[in-house]
């Protein structure tokens, strides 16, 4: 059992390569190809495919974690989420009160903080319980 598990876990890393490589073959295609708006729209999605795959494979790897894990992993969730509307409510009044780079807080750069909340999220709870 413990070996489908392990052998899952690098299933589920290898796909979440594969998302990422898709993430920035996109955005450097996206960034330099004059493509037409259908064919930009079709890129910007490409990524979401092997996302929707590594979300569906982490979300059924949590079942098969014992009850600790699982603490563990709720808690890092429970920390990452709040954060995640902190920097969008703060980005979101900051717009407002000063001009924002979108070289700097747009969508395409505020996102990598999410993965970064859960896993701060995540180191916090290993620590608490291990």
């Amino acid at each position: 059992m413990k070996d489908r598990l392990i052998n899952r876990g690098w299933f589920v890393i290898s796909v979440a390569v594969v998302w990422i490589l898709t993430y920035f073959v996109s955005r450097g295609v996206l960034e330099t190809a004059d493509l037409s708006s259908t064919a930009r729209i079709v890129v910007a999605l490409i990524p979401a495919i092997p996302f929707a795959a590594f979300l569906w494979l982490w979300i059924t790897n949590i079942g098969q974690l014992d009850e600790m894990e699982r603490k563990i992993q709720m808690e890092a969730l429970a920390f990452a989420f709040p954060m995640a509307i902190l920097l969008l409510m703060v980005l979101g009044l900051l717009q407002l009160a000063i001009p924002l780079s979108p070289e700097d807080w747009s969508y395409r750069h505020v996102w990598s903080f999410l993965p970064l909340f859960y896993f701060a999220g995540l180191a916090l709870a290993w620590r608490k319980y291990k």
